[in-house]
Protein backbone atom coordinates (compact mmCIF):
# COMPACT_ATOMS: atom_id res chain seq x y z
CA UNK A 1 0.00 0.00 0.00
CA UNK A 2 1.11 3.56 -0.73
CA UNK A 3 2.62 4.95 2.49
CA UNK A 4 0.80 8.23 1.78
CA UNK A 5 -2.60 6.55 1.98
CA UNK A 6 -4.57 7.44 5.11
CA UNK A 7 -6.23 4.12 5.84
CA UNK A 8 -9.27 3.82 8.11
CA UNK A 9 -10.53 0.23 7.76
CA UNK A 10 -12.90 0.54 10.74
CA UNK A 11 -14.71 3.56 9.26
CA UNK A 12 -17.35 3.74 6.53
CA UNK A 13 -17.93 7.03 4.74
CA UNK A 14 -21.71 7.51 4.54
CA UNK A 15 -22.90 10.17 2.09
CA UNK A 16 -26.53 11.17 1.65
CA UNK A 17 -27.43 12.45 -1.80
CA UNK A 18 -30.36 14.05 -3.61
CA UNK A 19 -30.13 15.56 -7.11
CA UNK A 20 -26.58 16.90 -6.66
CA UNK A 21 -24.37 14.42 -8.47
CA UNK A 22 -21.67 16.97 -9.36
CA UNK A 23 -21.37 17.94 -5.71
CA UNK A 24 -21.16 14.29 -4.72
CA UNK A 25 -18.39 13.56 -7.21
CA UNK A 26 -16.46 16.61 -6.04
CA UNK A 27 -16.65 15.33 -2.47
CA UNK A 28 -15.49 11.83 -3.46
CA UNK A 29 -12.69 13.21 -5.61
CA UNK A 30 -11.46 15.41 -2.76
CA UNK A 31 -11.27 12.45 -0.38
CA UNK A 32 -9.43 10.52 -3.11
CA UNK A 33 -6.96 13.35 -3.74
CA UNK A 34 -6.25 13.53 -0.02
CA UNK A 35 -5.49 9.76 -0.09
CA UNK A 36 -8.25 8.66 2.26
CA UNK A 37 -8.99 4.95 2.29
CA UNK A 38 -12.10 3.79 4.16
CA UNK A 39 -13.37 0.36 5.12
CA UNK A 40 -16.36 1.15 2.91
CA UNK A 41 -18.22 3.98 1.20
CA UNK A 42 -22.03 4.09 1.11
CA UNK A 43 -23.95 6.58 -1.02
CA UNK A 44 -27.61 6.73 -0.03
CA UNK A 45 -29.77 8.35 -2.71
CA UNK A 46 -33.21 9.78 -1.96
CA UNK A 47 -34.96 9.18 -5.27
CA UNK A 48 -32.93 11.53 -7.44
CA UNK A 49 -33.91 12.42 -10.99
CA UNK A 50 -32.78 9.86 -13.62
CA UNK A 51 -29.91 12.01 -14.95
CA UNK A 52 -28.33 12.21 -11.49
CA UNK A 53 -28.95 8.55 -10.70
CA UNK A 54 -27.29 7.57 -13.96
CA UNK A 55 -24.16 9.48 -12.96
CA UNK A 56 -24.12 7.72 -9.59
CA UNK A 57 -24.41 4.29 -11.19
CA UNK A 58 -21.72 5.10 -13.75
CA UNK A 59 -19.23 6.30 -11.12
CA UNK A 60 -19.67 3.33 -8.78
CA UNK A 61 -16.80 1.44 -10.35
CA UNK A 62 -14.55 4.50 -10.19
CA UNK A 63 -14.98 5.24 -6.48
CA UNK A 64 -16.01 1.79 -5.26
CA UNK A 65 -19.06 2.80 -3.25
CA UNK A 66 -22.21 0.87 -2.42
CA UNK A 67 -25.23 2.67 -3.84
CA UNK A 68 -28.48 2.46 -1.87
CA UNK A 69 -31.52 3.81 -3.73
CA UNK A 70 -35.26 4.28 -3.36
CA UNK A 71 -37.84 4.60 -6.16
CA UNK A 72 -39.18 7.92 -4.84
CA UNK A 73 -38.13 10.75 -2.55
CA UNK A 74 -38.82 9.78 1.07
CA UNK A 75 -37.03 12.53 2.95
CA UNK A 76 -33.91 12.97 5.04
CA UNK A 77 -34.83 10.49 7.78
CA UNK A 78 -35.38 7.59 5.41
CA UNK A 79 -32.27 8.48 3.44
CA UNK A 80 -30.00 8.35 6.50
CA UNK A 81 -31.71 5.26 7.91
CA UNK A 82 -31.27 3.12 4.83
CA UNK A 83 -27.73 4.36 4.32
CA UNK A 84 -26.77 3.60 7.92
CA UNK A 85 -28.32 0.12 7.59
CA UNK A 86 -25.78 -0.63 4.84
CA UNK A 87 -22.76 0.20 7.04
CA UNK A 88 -20.88 -2.79 8.50
CA UNK A 89 -17.79 -1.18 10.06
CA UNK A 90 -17.66 -0.08 13.74
CA UNK A 91 -17.61 3.64 12.90
CA UNK A 92 -19.48 5.89 10.47
CA UNK A 93 -18.23 9.20 9.07
CA UNK A 94 -21.40 10.95 7.95
CA UNK A 95 -21.11 13.72 5.34
CA UNK A 96 -23.82 15.24 3.16
CA UNK A 97 -22.96 15.61 -0.50
CA UNK A 98 -22.50 19.39 -0.50
CA UNK A 99 -19.48 19.35 1.84
CA UNK A 100 -15.79 19.04 1.04
CA UNK A 101 -12.98 18.28 3.53
CA UNK A 102 -10.13 20.74 3.88
CA UNK A 103 -6.53 19.44 4.17
CA UNK A 104 -6.56 20.04 7.94
CA UNK A 105 -9.39 17.55 8.41
CA UNK A 106 -7.23 14.42 8.35
CA UNK A 107 -5.28 15.13 11.54
CA UNK A 108 -8.33 16.07 13.59
CA UNK A 109 -10.27 13.12 12.21
CA UNK A 110 -7.49 10.84 13.45
CA UNK A 111 -7.69 12.52 16.86
CA UNK A 112 -11.45 11.99 17.01
CA UNK A 113 -11.15 8.33 16.03
CA UNK A 114 -8.53 7.88 18.73
CA UNK A 115 -10.90 9.36 21.29
CA UNK A 116 -13.63 6.94 20.24
CA UNK A 117 -11.29 4.00 20.65
CA UNK A 118 -10.21 5.22 24.10
CA UNK A 119 -13.62 6.29 25.44
CA UNK A 120 -16.46 3.73 25.05
CA UNK A 121 -19.00 6.31 26.27
CA UNK A 122 -18.31 8.75 23.43
CA UNK A 123 -21.19 8.82 20.92
CA UNK A 124 -20.41 11.57 18.40
CA UNK A 125 -17.63 13.89 17.26
CA UNK A 126 -18.85 16.92 15.33
CA UNK A 127 -16.61 18.60 12.75
CA UNK A 128 -18.72 21.45 11.37
CA UNK A 129 -21.50 23.85 12.39
CA UNK A 130 -22.85 27.27 11.52
CA UNK A 131 -22.32 28.38 15.11
CA UNK A 132 -20.19 27.14 18.00
CA UNK A 133 -21.90 25.05 20.66
CA UNK A 134 -22.57 27.38 23.61
CA UNK A 135 -21.87 25.25 26.72
CA UNK A 136 -18.71 23.18 26.78
CA UNK A 137 -15.73 21.99 28.76
CA UNK A 138 -12.23 21.22 27.43
CA UNK A 139 -11.69 17.75 26.02
CA UNK A 140 -8.38 17.85 24.14
CA UNK A 141 -6.62 18.48 20.82
CA UNK A 142 -8.98 21.27 19.82
CA UNK A 143 -12.15 19.43 20.86
CA UNK A 144 -14.55 20.40 23.63
CA UNK A 145 -17.23 18.27 25.22
CA UNK A 146 -20.76 19.58 24.71
CA UNK A 147 -22.65 20.04 27.97
CA UNK A 148 -26.43 20.26 27.72
CA UNK A 149 -27.78 22.59 30.42
CA UNK A 150 -31.54 22.09 30.91
CA UNK A 151 -32.09 25.21 33.03
CA UNK A 152 -34.04 28.02 31.36
CA UNK A 153 -31.38 30.52 32.44
CA UNK A 154 -29.00 28.68 30.14
CA UNK A 155 -30.84 30.64 27.49
CA UNK A 156 -28.89 30.03 24.29
CA UNK A 157 -31.25 27.95 22.15
CA UNK A 158 -28.26 26.45 20.30
CA UNK A 159 -27.78 24.20 23.34
CA UNK A 160 -30.34 21.82 21.82
CA UNK A 161 -28.08 21.13 18.84
CA UNK A 162 -25.93 18.54 20.57
CA UNK A 163 -26.62 16.54 17.41
CA UNK A 164 -26.66 17.97 13.90
CA UNK A 165 -26.62 16.59 10.36
CA UNK A 166 -23.37 18.40 9.57
CA UNK A 167 -20.24 16.21 9.13
CA UNK A 168 -19.58 14.01 12.14
CA UNK A 169 -18.12 10.70 13.27
CA UNK A 170 -20.27 8.29 15.25
CA UNK A 171 -20.45 4.67 16.26
CA UNK A 172 -22.33 2.51 13.79
CA UNK A 173 -24.32 1.24 16.80
CA UNK A 174 -25.79 4.77 17.11
CA UNK A 175 -29.35 3.53 16.46
CA UNK A 176 -29.20 1.09 19.36
CA UNK A 177 -28.86 3.96 21.83
CA UNK A 178 -30.75 6.79 20.14
CA UNK A 179 -33.22 5.12 17.79
CA UNK A 180 -33.73 5.63 14.09
CA UNK A 181 -34.30 8.96 12.35
CA UNK A 182 -37.88 10.21 12.15
CA UNK A 183 -39.40 9.63 8.71
CA UNK A 184 -42.28 11.34 6.96
CA UNK A 185 -41.49 14.78 8.42
CA UNK A 186 -39.45 17.78 7.25
CA UNK A 187 -35.67 17.56 7.49
CA UNK A 188 -35.32 20.12 10.28
CA UNK A 189 -37.85 18.18 12.38
CA UNK A 190 -35.93 14.95 11.72
CA UNK A 191 -32.76 16.66 12.91
CA UNK A 192 -34.44 18.12 16.01
CA UNK A 193 -35.93 14.79 17.05
CA UNK A 194 -32.56 13.08 16.85
CA UNK A 195 -31.07 15.88 18.96
CA UNK A 196 -33.91 15.38 21.45
CA UNK A 197 -33.20 11.66 21.63
CA UNK A 198 -29.50 12.38 22.10
CA UNK A 199 -30.28 14.57 25.12
CA UNK A 200 -32.86 12.22 26.62
CA UNK A 201 -30.55 9.24 26.31
CA UNK A 202 -27.63 11.12 27.82
CA UNK A 203 -25.44 11.11 24.74
CA UNK A 204 -21.83 12.19 25.02
CA UNK A 205 -20.47 14.32 22.21
CA UNK A 206 -17.43 16.38 21.34
CA UNK A 207 -17.19 19.37 19.04
CA UNK A 208 -14.17 20.73 17.17
CA UNK A 209 -13.98 24.42 18.10
CA UNK A 210 -12.22 25.66 14.93
CA UNK A 211 -14.84 23.98 12.76
CA UNK A 212 -14.31 26.36 9.84
CA UNK A 213 -10.83 24.82 9.42
CA UNK A 214 -12.16 21.38 8.52
CA UNK A 215 -14.88 21.58 5.83
CA UNK A 216 -16.19 23.74 3.04
CA UNK A 217 -19.92 23.74 2.39
CA UNK A 218 -20.38 24.42 -1.30
CA UNK A 219 -23.72 25.38 -2.82
CA UNK A 220 -23.39 26.29 -6.48
CA UNK A 221 -26.04 27.99 -8.60
CA UNK A 222 -26.47 24.87 -10.73
CA UNK A 223 -26.82 22.61 -7.68
CA UNK A 224 -28.27 24.77 -4.89
CA UNK A 225 -29.16 23.54 -1.42
CA UNK A 226 -32.23 21.30 -1.31
CA UNK A 227 -33.10 22.42 2.25
CA UNK A 228 -35.66 25.24 2.46
CA UNK A 229 -35.47 27.65 5.39
CA UNK A 230 -37.82 30.47 6.33
CA UNK A 231 -36.52 33.78 4.95
CA UNK A 232 -37.60 35.84 7.97
CA UNK A 233 -35.12 33.93 10.15
CA UNK A 234 -32.26 35.27 8.04
CA UNK A 235 -33.52 38.86 7.71
CA UNK A 236 -31.54 41.77 9.25
CA UNK A 237 -34.60 44.03 9.34
CA UNK A 238 -34.92 45.50 12.90
CA UNK A 239 -38.56 44.41 13.20
CA UNK A 240 -37.71 40.91 12.05
CA UNK A 241 -34.79 40.79 14.50
CA UNK A 242 -37.12 41.77 17.37
CA UNK A 243 -39.69 39.18 16.33
CA UNK A 244 -36.95 36.58 16.06
CA UNK A 245 -35.75 37.36 19.60
CA UNK A 246 -39.26 36.76 20.95
CA UNK A 247 -39.60 33.64 18.84
CA UNK A 248 -36.35 32.22 20.23
CA UNK A 249 -37.47 32.76 23.85
CA UNK A 250 -40.73 30.93 23.15
CA UNK A 251 -38.81 28.24 21.30
CA UNK A 252 -36.44 27.81 24.25
CA UNK A 253 -39.34 27.24 26.67
CA UNK A 254 -41.21 24.94 24.29
CA UNK A 255 -38.20 22.81 23.45
CA UNK A 256 -37.18 22.60 27.13
CA UNK A 257 -40.63 21.23 28.00
CA UNK A 258 -40.61 18.91 25.00
CA UNK A 259 -37.16 17.46 25.68
CA UNK A 260 -37.46 17.08 29.45
CA UNK A 261 -41.10 16.37 30.15
CA UNK A 262 -43.24 15.56 27.12
CA UNK A 263 -43.85 11.91 26.33
CA UNK A 264 -43.58 10.75 22.74
CA UNK A 265 -46.81 9.85 21.00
Amino acid sequence: MDVNVKSFPDVTLLITHYNRSRSLLRLLETFSQQNFSFGGIVVSDDGSQPEHLEVLKHQQSVYGYDLVTTPKNRGLGNNINKGQDAVTTPYTLYVQEDFEPKPAFIDHFRDALGYFEADPELDIARFYAYFAYPYTKPYGKGFVQMIFKPQLWASNHLKFYVYSDHPHLRRTSFFQKFGRYAEGVKGDITEYRMARSFIRNKGKGIFFERFNDLFYQKNSSDEPSTMDRAGWRESRNPLMLALRAVYLKVKLARWTYDVLYKKDN
